[in-house]
């Protein structure tokens, strides 16, 4: 009996020192994919990996795993031929297949959100305007007009859509014209605009755009989506 519990002592020991080295080489390699992660063109601000799955050992034998999530802080992209930047972008991805230096190299398929702040997207827009959110899924855009020596300002609600998977669409419902010619079509070179997203890690696409209380939700997924810095 004293030998059989001597035994289990030894398997639960031997058993937990599995486990931490599993996890200790499971915090190198999310550290390592971390430092070699690039979107696009650029690297992000900060990325952090969470590698999932159990034994880490056994996957990383295979140089793939199954599930990694990663989270991106401040990447920038290029809308319109004008520099954005993403606020946050976090991605789940499948199947990713792993460069000899444990950096991510490939995904088969990627999904995720990237949160756009309206200042960026104001900035992005190229126009003289603000953004923010106008409440049930808008935006509220404000510009000026000068009219007979006046600066006249108006703010619109505007719809925010998705085109070609790759172009985000801000248009204005409706233009109050008071009655004055013109006026319509001065507000809406102020507030409406269309800005097609690049920088994207290739194989990834847009899929919805939302507007939100804490900014532009843009949906993405993707197919042999490469994040790779090389």
């Amino acid at each position: 009996m004293r030998a059989l519990r001597m035994v289990l002592i030894v398997a639960v020991v031997l058993g937990g020192l599995l486990v931490g080295a599993d996890r200790v080489a499971a915090s190198y390699a999310e550290s390592e994919a971390a430092e070699g992660v690039q979107v696009g063109a650029v690297r992000p601000e900060s990325t952090d990996v969470d590698i999932k799955g159990f034994p880490f050992l056994t996957q990383a034998a295979g140089r793939g795993f199954d599930e990694v999530e990663v989270r991106f802080t401040g990447v920038q992209v290029m809308a319109g031929g004008r520099p954005v930047r993403i606020d946050e972008m976090n991605a789940t991805l499948h199947d990713v297949i792993l460069t000899d230096a444990y950096g991510i190299e490939r995904a088969g398929s990627a999904d995720g959100t990237a949160l756009i702040a309206y200042p960026d997207l104001a900035a992005a827009s190229g126009r003289d305007a603000k953004v923010a959110y106008g409440g049930d899924g808008k935006l509220k855009v404000t510009g000026g007009v000068r009219i007979l020596g006046r600066t006249l300002t108006r703010s619109v609600l505007s719809t925010v859509t998705l085109v070609n998977g790759d172009t985000i669409r801000v248009r204005a419902d409706e233009v109050p014209g008071e009655g004055i010619p013109g006026l319509e079509g001065m507000v809406r070179s102020r507030t409406d605009f269309d800005r097609r997203i690049e920088g994207l890690p290739k194989g990834m696409r847009l899929t919805k755009v939302e507007a939100r209380e804490n900014g532009l939700v843009v949906t993405v997924t993707g197919r042999n989506v490469a994040l790779g810095a090389g």
